[in-house]
């Protein structure tokens, strides 16, 4: 038994170190999120742009999406919209093409997803009588900010072959849930993305709101169709290496889950998506970061470590919680004499404090932003219950890596820009 406990106490203690270095690690670079650094240049535009959104039955928003596209401030001799109508059994198509798309619809019933619909479009693309310099990737559920082809177009100018744009919500409070995936992109946008850009590391792409030269597509193709093509995709740029943008400005407004089990079953797909990378690039990615000196291919294979990383957090939280409670008992039965007195340690005053820090500099990152709002302040109640479920998606994730089962999520939050825009003047004066 002694032998048992003493095993249990290593193990849990090297899992808190690990744990705790990691944390030190993101909370330190997120530290540079909490400024912006001089806009530099601004250009006249010069990019065209081919502007993609891939919808699977989304009759209830593709024609929303399309309009602010349509709508944006940059010469419309410079940019087109294409719409994927993907596997629909709806009028998806019909709807994106009264709303002004070019429709292309896919028939293909063996291989279903996103990564799938961009590569078959790409290879038409490349096609056509007209080239583009760049590629916007955008969901169906999406609106865009007016200037968000200036702020790419600015970007690419700069040097950058591929640029994320700010991922933010149009349904922010609907429900619990819904805010809560806000607060967390809303944190995520400074703590993970502008304080690469900053540091001259690689943000990453997410999904949607996104933009890359066509001559990356040309050479190295698409070729990402696992559950989260984006992280795969942004992998294979930085082993190439080429480091993706982050515009601030450009704001892409994204339709939140509505409902727990909605959210799990995304998130569930995003960590089997992370596992599936992380077993096929992590080694590459270190590989050239010893190799090449290399920090942003460095940070982006700790990036993909996210689902092991949250099973460390959620292990730690057990020794925290949970094996005190077995220690107290052990040395009332003087089972283990001195094993309590290591479980109250460096490692769980860390933690401790890590969590005081956290407190205050959520919501400061969100001031930082127009996001701090009284709507926004009570979302923090149910915020940490909804960050504990993180850890069993994590652990589903990587049980089902191997899993390629596409769950779409339904969109029924038929928004416009201008209603949307009318909802965050409102909220800001709730401050």
């Amino acid at each position: 038994m002694l032998m048992l406990l003493n095993l249990i106490y290593v193990l849990f203690k090297a899992v808190g170190l690990i744990a705790a270095a990691l944390s030190i690690y993101h909370l330190s670079v997120s530290l540079f999120g909490t400024y912006r650094k001089n806009r530099g240049k601004r250009y006249e535009p010069n990019k065209s742009f081919a502007v993609l959104i891939a919808a699977h039955n989304e009759a209830a928003v593709v024609g929303n999406v399309v309009k602010s596209v349509n709508e944006m401030n940059y010469p419309k001799e410079l940019f087109d919209v294409f719409v994927i109508a993907d596997n629909c059994t709806d009028n998806t198509a019909a709807i994106a093409r009264d709303a002004g798309a070019k429709v292309h619809v896919r028939e293909n019933r063996k291989e279903k997803g996103k990564g799938f619909a961009l590569d078959w479009f790409f290879d038409r693309l490349f096609k056509l009588d007209r080239d583009y310099d760049a590629v916007v990737v955008l969901d169906a559920d999406n609106l865009v900010s007016r200037n968000f082809l200036f702020e790419m177009n600015d970007h690419l100018m700069r040097g950058y072959h591929a640029v994320q744009g700010y991922l933010d919500s149009k349904n922010p409070f609907d429900t619990a849930i819904t805010a809560s995936y806000s607060l967390e992109f809303w944190i995520s946008n400074r703590m993970l993305k502008l304080s690469r850009h900053n540091l001259g590391l690689s943000s990453q792409i997410s999904g949607t709101g996104f933009a890359v030269d066509t001559m990356i597509l040309r050479k190295y193709g698409w070729k990402a169709n696992c559950l989260v093509e984006d992280l795969e995709f942004t992998c294979k740029l930085i082993l190439n290496g080429y480091k993706v943008g982050w515009a601030h400005d450009a704001v892409i407004y994204d339709e939140k889950p509505l409902t727990l089990k909605q959210s799990v079953a995304q998130r569930r797909r995003w960590m089997q998506g992370y596992a599936d990378v992380f077993s096929r690039y992590f080694l590459q990615l270190m590989k050239k970061a010893i190799k090449d000196k290399d920090l942003a291919a460095f940070d982006c294979a700790l990036y993909s470590a996210q689902p092991y990383y949250l099973i460390l957090i959620g292990l730690n939280l057990v020794n925290m919680y949970v094996l005190n409670i077995g220690v107290a008992y052990a040395k009332a039965a003087e089972m283990y004499l001195d094993f309590r007195a290591g479980t109250v340690g460096p490692i769980m005053w860390l933690l401790i404090v890590y969590a005081v820090i956290q407190t205050a500099y959520f919501p400061y990152l969100m001031y930082l932003d127009g996001k701090l709002n009284l709507k926004s302040i009570l979302s923090f109640i149910v915020f940490p219950f909804y960050s504990l479920t993180w850890i069993p998606v994590a652990i589903l994730g990587i049980i089902h890596k191997d899993s390629k089962e596409w769950v779409h999520t339904k969109h029924v939050r038929s928004l416009d820009l201008k209603q949307v825009e009318e909802k965050i003047v409102k909220r800001k004066e709730m401050l």
